[in-house]
């Protein structure tokens, strides 16, 4: 069984916040997170496993950049205060650290963001294969890789487009590796080195493993080349051993909660974690609404307990406004859908 065949690419990853409309809009006019897929208010009734054992009522809001890559879901709990880390995470902690985010040129997405906005922007960098990248910090204790791509939705004057992928802090690498090249397809190694890193000023320095993984959009699934290629870049701290990122804080807490990728056969990928030992520890079972959208979606964890969310889309709005939805489940899953249909999404704005 083939990996590649019901796993296409990153959907989104979630952030926990303290003020949703804000957050939304923020990411809307920083990140060009323009386009809404939904926004849903409900009890977490399927979560209390993370959220220790009761039922938090939320609102998630899902939006996207059409320019190309993942989206980013933000969650935020109506009935409880967030919690913030007690510190800032740092480089090589366990779990979600940053998010990896597309741009055109990294030189002229950098000038944008060190003239345009006041937030924190690191120099401009190269990683362990020369790949110039830099970071961003979104004001709301947020880190954004920003790394060059030349794949592309569409073709426009937006510095950047959506998520590409994550920096992920583990405490075994080779654990590690088997999980994300085993069980989400992210084959590639593209290098596996060590080294001192000090991301300027943006994480303390660290002797730590670094090993990036790719998995290369195959064209296969409704939204892939939407979604595109994914980055995984993982590390290990040799130093000390680190904490996880969420120790004594629950999911939905703020920063990073999930990655969650886009699946074209749940059932497959079932089975195909249970061959590898590992098991969903969050399963709707049947479609699972989100205000416009459904589907199916899951949770596994990784070995160190960060949350992979898996996602199955039954059902999207392309035009809100006269009640087109599309239904997935009556269509091949692994045929592309046509581009004007993905194109349709831009009128469902944020605001």
């Amino acid at each position: 069984m083939n990996i590649h065949t019901y796993i296409s690419g990153i959907q989104q990853i979630g952030i926990g916040v303290t003020n949703i409309h804000e957050t939304m809009m923020h990411y809307k006019n920083v990140l060009g997170m323009n386009v809404l897929i939904f926004n849903d208010t409900s009890d977490a009734n399927l979560m209390t496993k993370y959220t220790g054992g009761k039922v938090f009522n939320r609102q998630a809001v899902l939006s996207m950049n059409l320019a190309g890559g993942g989206g980013v879901e933000i969650w935020q709990y109506n009935n409880k205060k967030p919690e913030h880390p007690c510190q800032e995470p740092s480089y090589g902690d366990l779990g979600i650290y940053a998010a990896k985010i597309k741009c055109k040129s990294t030189k002229k997405t950098h000038e944008y963001f060190i003239t345009q906005t006041s937030l924190k922007t690191s120099a401009i960098q190269t990683d362990p294969q020369g790949k110039a990248h830099f970071w961003l910090h979104d004001g709301l204790g947020n880190k954004f890789n920003f790394i060059e791509s030349k794949e592309w939705f569409k073709t426009s004057n937006k510095n950047n487009g959506g998520i590409a992928g994550a920096i992920i802090g583990v405490k075994n690498m080779e654990k590690a590796i088997q999980f994300y090249t085993q069980i989400l397809g992210t084959t590639n190694i593209v290098y596996d080195v060590q080294a001192v890193c000090n991301d300027n000023d943006l994480a303390k320095a660290t002797n730590c493993r670094r090993v990036l993984l790719k998995k290369q959009a195959t064209g296969i699934g409704a939204f892939n080349k939407l979604l595109g290629d994914v980055e995984i870049e993982l590390v290990q701290c040799l130093d000390e051993e680190r904490t996880h990122i969420f120790k004594n804080r629950f999911w939905g807490d703020c920063g990073f909660i999930h990655l969650c990728f886009d699946v074209l056969d749940m059932a497959a990928l079932n089975k195909h974690l249970n061959q590898h030992d590992i098991h969903f520890t969050v399963d709707s079972n049947e479609s699972f609404a989100m205000e416009n959208a459904a589907g199916r979606f899951c949770y596994a964890e990784d070995p160190d307990g960060t949350l992979i969310e898996l996602v199955e889309t039954h059902k999207i709005p392309i035009l809100k406004k006269i009640g087109w939805y599309l239904n997935l489940k009556k269509r091949n899953q692994s045929k592309p859908l046509p581009n004007w249909m993905i194109n349709m999404l831009a009128f469902s704005k944020v605001k």
